[in-house]
């Protein structure tokens, strides 16, 4: 039987609703996958796909990453097309588990970037570790489907008509820009649910190789870090990395690329390990900074353009910052906060960050810069209904002790 025989099942459906409300799942993305699977949203796609009919093109979108000005292209299919292949997603990743090694840490159940921190800051002698880490540029649309597609033919062998629905879908040499099709190398298409699975799967045999020698390393996605006892070998890691991508017609991000010395530390996936301490990156801290910044400014613009309260244009930015810190945010995922406060041993870096949105509190109710804005005391800011990072931090440590006491 054709995994794609799974899609049309109620059964397959609820056990994936099941998995999605049983992690830190948004509530307003419950509420749609139950009501699509209410009124079986599934089967006009599924049986679309029976037929052999073509499938919806991608729209393409370039949109601002996360607390950057920077830009990047993903692809976006329509809205049942795309739950139908959410699904296909998690049946493949599960199904498939077994051919990546325990090193890959992106996209797989009950392995996420934070267990590679906690394995690495618990590696005896990681103090004297050298490191190397990179991004992949541009991994998602840069990979060549000529050389993925003999990877998914010896995979999904066994599969003949899920290797063909899949094929069709790499193949397909158009997508909407402007609500017109062009024609375009799109890569494994960044957006797109399927492309978790591909981004595993073409690069599983350098996660093997490092596997196999015992070498400390992890990839997440696009990003590789390795670890090594002198300078020297890490860059012959380096130059074995840089080989097998440009073997498999990819490039590193040289804005990117890091080696770091004992003394330096080293980061990977916004956070920071040096001499023991494991805190939260300056780069993202930077960023969250940088996007605060940005609402503050926004917001003031925004009171003095409708001549709102200052106490509004402060609790608006309140409530956007409570959310993204502290609550769950996007689909499954836990929020910024508590993804860092289980794996971090400092709240150094969330000082920082709370001074820093407290700076931009009392800008939105001063109106000012100078030191005048010193006035707002502090619990008139908790009245509007700011909550600490670090307050929160250590309400989470002691909640965790308490947990660990009463096992």
């Amino acid at each position: 039987m054709s995994m794609l025989t799974l899609l049309s099942q109620k059964e397959t459906w609820e056990r994936f609703y099941e998995y999605k409300t049983s992690l830190a799942c948004p509530k307003q993305f419950a509420r749609e996958l139950r009501a699509f699977i209410d009124r079986r949203g599934w089967e006009e796609v599924c049986a679309a796909i029976g037929r052999g009919a073509p499938f919806p093109l991608p729209r393409k979108a370039v949109i601002s990453k996360l607390s950057s000005q920077k830009k990047r292209t993903v692809y976006i299919y329509p809205r049942a097309e795309n739950t139908v292949l959410k699904l296909l997603t998690y049946l493949l990743l599960r199904r498939y588990d077994g051919l990546f090694s325990p090193n890959l840490y992106s996209f797989r159940a009950g392995r996420c970037a934070k267990d590679a921190m906690r394995r690495f800051c618990a590696m005896p002698g990681i103090r004297d570790f050298y490191a190397y880490k990179v991004d992949i540029s541009n991994y998602f649309n840069s990979i060549p489907i000529g050389q993925l597609l003999p990877m998914l033919e010896e995979t999904l062998g066994e599969d003949p008509v899920l290797l063909r629905f899949l094929k069709s879908l790499l193949c397909e040499p158009n997508v909407l820009e402007n609500g017109a099709p062009v024609s375009e190398e799109k890569g494994i298409m960044a957006g797109t649910p399927l492309s978790a699975f591909y981004a595993n799967l073409y690069l599983r045999d350098l996660d093997r190789q490092f596997h196999e020698k015992r070498i400390p390393y992890a990839r997440y996605s696009d990003d590789i870090i390795v670890f090594a006892q002198s300078r020297e070998q890490a860059q012959a890691y380096a130059e074995q990395i840089r080989g097998f991508l440009l073997s498999r017609g990819l490039s590193v991000n040289r804005g990117k690329e890091h080696f770091y010395s004992p003394a330096q530390g080293w980061e990977f996936l916004g956070f920071s390990y040096r001499q023991g301490r494991v805190d939260i990156a300056p780069a993202t801290v930077s960023k969250l900074k940088g996007k605060m910044r940005r609402k503050a400014r926004a917001l003031m613009r925004w009171r003095a353009r409708n001549d709102h309260d200052p106490e509004r244009a402060a609790a608006a930015f309140i409530r956007v910052f409570n959310r993204k810190l502290l609550e769950t945010t996007d689909d499954n995922e836990l929020s910024w906060g508590r993804w860092f406060f289980s794996v971090i041993n400092t709240a150094e870096s969330l000082r920082e960050i709370d001074r820093y949105a407290q700076d931009c509190l009392r800008y939105l109710l001063s109106g000012t810069r100078t030191k005048a804005r010193f006035n707002i005391r502090y619990e008139t800011l908790k009245d509007l209904g700011y909550r600490s990072l670090v307050h929160q931090y250590y309400a989470d440590r002691k909640e965790e002790a308490s947990r660990e006491n009463d096992r």
